[in-house]
C-alpha cells in the first residue's frame, strides 16, 4: 500500500472517532426520523440496488463459487423488504442511550448511576451478505456508534449501492460525515492496517467464515467479538413427537441452509431411529439434502431403499466439526441423551442447538448442559436472528461470552459509565 493512501485512511479513521463525540448530541426521535428515511430510500432505490447486486452475482457464477454462496449474495424483493422491515423495527425499540441500568446511594451520600453509552468506533469486516451493509448501519445509528464496513471484494458493487443510498439520506440530516464510512478498496493490506488502529477503532466484529474470523482475531491489536461458525445440532428424542421433529429438522436444514443458524448435525435417539429416519431421510433427499450418516444411520437408509452413493456416504470425524452451509448434513444415531448432550458440546461451535422432546425433564437437563449461546426446546435453530428474537436487526450472533453472547443487537452495542452526583464529598 502506497504511503498517500495509508495516510488519507488514517485521516478517515481520525475523523471518524472525532465524530463520536457529536453522536451523542442527537436525539433519539432524531435518530428515528434518519432510519425511517432510510427505509424509504431502500424502497424507492430497489431497481437500482437489485441491478447493482446482479453485477456481483454474475461474477460469482463467472468464478463458479458455490450456490450456498451465491445465495448469501443475493438480494431479492424478499431480502430488500426484510433490509428495510429491520430498520423500522429498529424505529419501534427503546434507544439504549442513556439508560440508566441500575443506581444507588453509597455509604457517604454519593448518588451512583449505571448509564448506557456507545461504545465508539465499531469496524465490522463481513463477506457476501450485502444486507449486512444495511442492517449495520441502522443499528450504529440508533446506539450512536460510529461505523467503518468492510465487505468482501465479492459484493462491492451491492455494498456500495448501498452505501450510497444511504450517504445522501444522512447528508440531508446534517448526520456527521465520517461517522458511516465503507472501505472500498480490495486490496488485502487494508485490514492489516485497519487492525492496528486501536487509537481510533474501539472494537472488532468479524462476520464470515472460519478462515476470516481467524485472521482477524490473530492480527487485531483492537477487542474482537468473534461471531463464528454455526455448527448447529438438534438432538431428537426418544419421547419426541416425531411429526414435529420432521418439521422442525426440514426447516432448521432446508429452509435456508446458507445461514450460520442453519442446522448441520442430526443425532436421533436408538429407540426411534428407524422410525423416524426412514421418513426424514426421504424428506431430505427429496430436497436434495446429502447425508453424511453414522453406519446405523446407513444401515437404515439401505433397509427402507434410500441408499445411494449421490446422496449417502458415512460420516467422518471431520464432518461433525464442519459447517456445511449448504445442502449436506451430518446424522447419528446415539444411545441417549447423555450421549446427545456429550457429543453437541465436543463438535459444536456454541451456536445454537436444540432438542425435540415431550419430556419437559429431559428438555431442562439438555438446556442446563449445553453450553451454547442459543438452546432451544421444539423450536427450530433457524430463530437465532435479532430480528426473529424481537431485537431489530442483528450486527452478528456472537459465540463469545464476555460481553456479549448470541444476537448482538442495541444493548449489545453498548457498553457503561458511572455518572457520580455528590455535595462536596471527600475520601477519608
Amino acid at each position: 500500500m502506497k504511503m498517500k493512501e495509508k495516510e488519507e485512511i488514517l485521516e478517515i479513521l481520525k475523523k471518524t472517532k472525532e465524530s463520536t463525540f457529536k453522536l451523542m448530541e442527537i436525539s433519539s426521535k432524531e435518530k428515528n426520523k434518519i432510519l425511517y428515511s432510510l427505509a424509504d430510500a431502500l424502497d424507492k432505490n430497489k431497481s437500482f440496488i437489485m441491478k447493482e447486486n446482479q453485477k456481483d452475482i454474475e461474477e460469482a457464477r463467472r468464478r463458479n463459487l458455490s450456490s450456498a454462496f451465491i445465495d448469501r449474495l443475493t438480494l431479492t424483493d424478499k431480502r430488500i423488504e426484510g433490509m428495510k422491515n429491520s430498520l423500522l423495527n429498529l424505529v419501534e425499540l427503546n434507544d439504549p442511550i442513556g439508560e440508566v441500568i441500575k443506581e444507588w446511594t453509597n455509604f457517604v451520600g454519593l448518588k451512583i448511576k449505571k448509564v448506557r453509552v456507545p461504545i465508539g468506533v465499531i469496524l465490522i469486516i463481513y463477506e457476501s451478505r450485502p444486507d449486512v451493509t444495511s442492517d449495520c448501519i441502522g443499528l450504529c445509528i440508533k446506539s450512536s456508534n460510529a461505523v467503518i464496513l468492510k465487505g468482501g471484494s465479492e459484493a462491492l458493487n451491492s455494498n456500495l449501492a448501498i452505501f450510497k443510498i444511504f450517504s445522501k439520506v444522512l447528508a440531508d440530516f446534517n448526520y456527521p460525515k465520517f461517522a458511516v464510512n465503507i472501505i472500498s478498496t480490495k486490496k488485502r493490506e487494508i485490514l492489516n492496517l485497519l487492525l492496528k488502529q486501536s487509537d481510533y477503532i474501539d472494537l472488532v466484529i468479524p462476520r464470515g467464515g472460519e478462515g476470516l474470523i481467524k485472521k482477524v482475531t490473530s492480527l487485531s491489536r483492537i477487542p474482537v467479538i468473534k461471531h463464528y461458525k454455526g455448527i448447529c445440532h438438534i438432538y431428537v428424542d426418544e419421547y419426541a413427537d416425531l411429526e414435529m421433529a420432521k418439521k422442525v429438522c426440514f426447516n432448521a436444514k432446508v429452509q435456508r441452509p446458507a445461514t450460520c443458524n442453519a442446522m448441520e448435525s442430526l443425532l436421533v435417539n436408538k429407540n426411534i431411529a428407524e422410525k423416524f429416519l426412514s421418513l426424514m431421510l426421504k424428506e431430505f433427499i427429496t430436497a436434495g439434502v446429502q447425508i453424511r450418516g453414522c453406519p446405523k444411520t446407513l444401515s437404515i437408509a439401505k433397509k427402507f431403499g434410500l441408499l445411494n452413493k449421490e446422496m449417502f456416504r458415512k460420516a467422518t470425524e471431520k464432518d461433525y466439526y464442519t459447517e456445511y452451509l449448504d445442502l449436506i448434513l451430518s446424522v447419528k444415531i446415539v444411545n441417549n441423551l447423555e450421549e446427545a448432550i456429550e457429543h453437541i458440546n465436543k463438535y459444536g461451535s456454541h451456536h445454537s442447538d436444540a432438542i425435540i422432546t415431550s419430556d419437559i425433564k429431559r428438555a431442562e437437563e439438555f438446556l442446563k448442559r449445553i453450553d451454547s449461546a442459543c438452546v432451544y426446546h421444539n423450536a427450530s435453530t433457524r430463530f437465532t436472528d435479532g430480528y426473529q428474537f424481537g431485537m431489530g436487526a442483528e450486527i452478528g450472533i456472537s459465540t463469545d461470552r464476555i460481553h456479549a453472547r448470541g444476537p448482538m443487537a442495541l444493548e449489545e452495542l453498548t457498553t457503561y459509565k458511572y455518572v457520580v452526583y455528590g455535595n462536596g464529598q471527600i475520601r477519608t
